[in-house]
């Protein structure tokens, strides 16, 4: 679809091909439709959405806990709202001993069940390792889960005091400095530097631009790309970080680095 909309671009003149040979890239965070992971949505949620699993092939749990669990989710709400936190980790503590009994009954039934479809085996077991995985990470653990329904979904720093977290993957963008076109677009997993990416980005903009025969030769980004002139050889790489060895040019493109910040956001 981008090459398409470059391909589109250049055939109508729009675009001069010289506009690919300096670039803006910036990075931001591709949100998930999720709700806010607080711990006692998760684990009341992993609990339902276990019984419902089992309901559907046909085994009869010894207790679901439906009527407490609904409980302790409301009071957990009410206790984080008025600060109250020894309650608050007392229900918490209750939610992940009532998880862990559906778990260990649904265990104990699936070994005696002979007629469970495989493809409702296989969700169950999945369903399964993702609640153990709720019920026994803490506040500071590493690779935590957010999302049941979505488990690539991560907690990234924006530094902003109105949103300081976002959940979502990191994307980056690239742009062509003058016109705005989008040049290259691209989900980085596992929250890496944003220095890092900058190699695999180019990289990718070279390739959608090679039918034009233009390759890009600057890079105009911001402090997250700083110390990786080494890593990305051939590519002039243009950040405030250098200010006071910058010609006025390159000063004057500095100054339109943020042309890209509507654009991500769009």
């Amino acid at each position: 679809m981008l090459k398409a909309t470059i391909d589109t671009a250049v055939a109508s003149k729009a675009v001069q091909p010289t506009e690919f040979e300096r670039i803006i890239v910036d990075t931001t965070v591709q949100e998930k439709a999720i709700a806010h992971p607080v711990d006692s949505r998760l684990l009341d949620v992993a609990r339902v959405q276990l019984v419902r699993l089992v309901k559907r092939a046909g085994i009869a749990l010894k207790q679901t806990y439906a009527r407490e669990g609904k409980m302790l989710r409301r009071k957990a709400g009410g206790y984080a709202h008025a600060r109250q936190f020894k309650r608050l980790r007392r229900t918490l503590k209750r939610q992940r001993t009532i998880l862990g009994i559906v778990m260990r009954d649904i265990r104990r039934k699936l070994d005696d069940a002979a007629a469970v479809p495989a493809t409702l085996m296989a969700q169950l077991q999945t369903m399964l390792a993702r609640a153990e995985r709720i019920r026994t990470q803490q506040r500071k653990d590493k690779d935590k889960l957010y999302a049941l329904h979505a488990p690539e979904v991560e907690c990234i720093g924006k530094g902003k005091a109105r949103k300081p977290y976002e959940f979502g993957v990191k994307a980056s963008v690239a742009t062509t400095h003058k016109s705005g076109l989008v040049v290259s677009a691209r989900t980085f997993p596992g929250n890496p530097y944003d220095g890092h990416i900058l190699r695999e980005q180019i990289e990718q903009t070279t390739i959608l631009l090679e039918d034009i025969g233009v390759a890009p030769k600057q890079a105009v980004v911001d402090l997250g790309f700083r110390g990786v002139d080494e890593d990305n050889p051939g590519i002039e790489i243009i950040h405030r970080g250098k200010y006071q060895s910058l010609t006025a040019p390159q000063r004057r493109w500095l100054r339109r680095r943020q042309a890209i910040e509507p654009t991500s956001g769009h």
